[in-house]
Formats: C-alpha cells, sequence, structure tokens
C-alpha cells in the first residue's frame, strides 16, 4: 500500500497507478503562518478588533464568523482613484522586510518536523490578484476599473502579480516546499466574474512569473479557486496549475476530466451547501460523498474533497463522515 505521498504523487502523474482514492488532504501537510503571510496579515484571531493589512484594507473576524474577511465600504474603500492608485496605497516590500533568515528560523523549525518522505510540504499563498483587487477597492469598482480604466487596471494587476511573485520566490528559496496552495477565486458557482478574454489579459499575465518559477523549481501548483472556471481550463494547464483545488459541482466535471486528460488534476466535487450544514445528516453526507468518489473519483486524476481552500469543514462532524465514506469507498473499489 502506498504511503500518502505516494498516492498523492501517483494520482498527479499522467499515467501515475494509484492504489486507492486520496481522502481530501491526505498526503499533504498544511504549514501556514510563514514570515510573507505573517508580514502582510498580522495575527488574526476570531473578535478580534477592525485592523488593517498592510495594504490598507479593513479586516474584520467577527467572534460567532468562521474566519476573517476583507469589510470594503464606501467610506474605507483603499483605493478610490485606480489611475492614481499609487497614491492611496503602497506594495509592501516583501524583500526588504521578510529576507532576514533568522525571521525564517521558527517557521523551518516547524517545517522540519514534516516527515517528507510521508507527506508533502504545502505552503499557503492566500488573497490572489483578483482578490486584492477587490480588497482594495470593493467588487463594484473592480468590474468598472476592469472596463473604464483598462491601462490604469493592467498595472494594479501587474504590481500585484509582481509583490506575489516575490513572496512566492522568498518561500521557494528559503523552504523548498513541495507544494504551493495559491488562492484566487476567478468566479461565482455558475459564471466567470469577468468574460475569459478579460481575465485573460489582465488575471492569467500576472501568474505567469510566479508560476513559471514554481514549476521551474519543482514545486507542485494547487491552484484553489471554488468557482466556475470552464472557460479557462485551458489556461490554467498553460500556468503550469497541477491541481485545481475547490472545483465545484457546477463545472461539468465529467467532461472537463475527458478534455484535460491527465494534464492536470481536479480536487474537490463535494457540494458544502449538502455536507457542512447546521442541519446536514450523517445520511445526506455519505450520500454525496459516494456520488463524487463513483461519478468522478473512477476516472482518475481526481481527488474528492470539499471546496473550502484548506483542510476542514465548518462542522468537524460532516469532514469525519466525508473521510469515513471515502474510506468505505476505497475497500469497495481497490480492496484498501
Amino acid at each position: 500500500m502506498l504511503n500518502g505521498r505516494e498516492n498523492f504523487l501517483e494520482t498527479l502523474k499522467k499515467d501515475g497507478k494509484p492504489d486507492r482514492l486520496i481522502k481530501q488532504f491526505e498526503g499533504t501537510t498544511f504549514l501556514p503562518g510563514d514570515p510573507v503571510n505573517t508580514f502582510v496579515r498580522g495575527e488574526r484571531f476570531p473578535g478580534m478588533p477592525p485592523k488593517q493589512d498592510l495594504w490598507g484594507t479593513t479586516i474584520l473576524w467577527p467572534e460567532d464568523s468562521i474566519g476573517a474577511m476583507p469589510h470594503v465600504t464606501e467610506e474605507n474603500k483603499v483605493i478610490k482613484d485606480i489611475t492614481c492608485w499609487r497614491d492611496f496605497t503602497k506594495v509592501p516590500d516583501l524583500i526588504a522586510n521578510c529576507s532576514a533568515l533568522e525571521l525564517w528560523e521558527p517557521y523551518l523549525e516547524r517545517a522540519a518536523q514534516v516527515d517528507r518522505s510521508e507527506s508533502l510540504l504545502m505552503m499557503f499563498a492566500p488573497t490572489g490578484v483578483f482578490e486584492r483587487c477587490h480588497f482594495l477597492m470593493g467588487f463594484e469598482d473592480t468590474f468598472l476599473n476592469l472596463m473604464t480604466e483598462e491601462e490604469a487596471f493592467a498595472d494594479l494587476t501587474a504590481a500585484i502579480g509582481e509583490y506575489r511573485y516575490n513572496g512566492i520566490k522568498l518561500m521557494v528559496d528559503t523552504v523548498h516546499p513541495d507544494m504551493l496552495l495559491s488562492h484566487d477565486d476567478w468566479g461565482s458557482k455558475t459564471n466567470l466574474f469577468m468574460r475569459p478574454d478579460a481575465w485573460r489579459e489582465f488575471i492569467k499575465p500576472a501568474y505567469v512569473k510566479s508560476y513559471d518559477y514554481l514549476h521551474d523549481n519543482g514545486v507542485l501548483i494547487m491552484h484553489h479557486s471554488d468557482s466556475f472556471c470552464e472557460p479557462i481550463v485551458e489556461d490554467m494547464i498553460d500556468l503550469h496549475i497541477d491541481i485545481w483545488q475547490g472545483v465545484l459541482p457546477q463545472n461539468d466535471i465529467v467532461r472537463l476530466m475527458g478534455e484535460i486528460d491527465g494534464r492536470m488534476t481536479l480536487m474537490g466535487g463535494i457540494d458544502a451547501a449538502i455536507v457542512d450544514r447546521n442541519d446536514s445528516t450523517e445520511e445526506e453526507i455519505r450520500r454525496e460523498t459516494r456520488r463524487v468518489c463513483e461519478e468522478y473519483g473512477r476516472l482518475g486524476h481526481f481527488i474528492p474533497c470539499i471546496t473550502y481552500g484548506g483542510p476542514g469543514t465548518i462542522h468537524p462532524d460532516a469532514d469525519r463522515f466525508i473521510n469515513d465514506e471515502i474510506d468505505r469507498c476505497n475497500r469497495e473499489f481497490f480492496g484498501i
């Protein structure tokens, strides 16, 4: 029987031979809290007072909320005129502030505790290019500026892309992770947030440098986008994305897997609206998990998983039943 790391890697290979379905993030060790993210995001915790990240976005985490979120209003939005956006915000200088080895030593000590013969060390790159735009000016201004101030919008997204490249390069050069979990939601459940050609003009180019660097250094790219991304799947492959994590069942997963033909692995499929509610029953959770394993898991290059951008569900029982049902399917399908 393959260990978690081995089975994960076999699942990704074009002609791999995994011996079972991966159980969500099985075979990886998610290790957030590196100096790059700590520097920009600061400490976050439930019930914290409103605070600004280094870009100037106000962040809230109410006591009864599941996580921190940007709070962008007409009054507090950072960029009020995109044609002079540099007058409103400064791009955090990651090279100047996050390069010192002593900053990384506590994180490197944590990383050294990961048995990388058994598990893939996975670092974290949240708040991608599109997300940073609406963090800075809200959704409405983001879309208006994309349509009416193309030159300034392209300048902003290029700057965000370079900022992300600097952070990712620091992670790769200092830690040499096996994988990076990179976040950027590009659409709703049923559509991209913008026309595919607009995404290709403004968003895709901002990822080329950083994703090329990851690929060239042998770091697997897991891109989280719990969105409808069917129109740009070939572009995602072109960016060297190894795993599209968060793929929603609203995408035609069966058709996509046939078209992709092992060039990218899909991870997700389990509908959170079914399995992760206060009133979700064990039967509902198991039925949805089994549907995903049977409809997609038998086709290869698929990882059944909740569509959230990291391990775990809101309600712990949901995660427990999901994992147990995947175990059941593995016993039935593969005798493991």
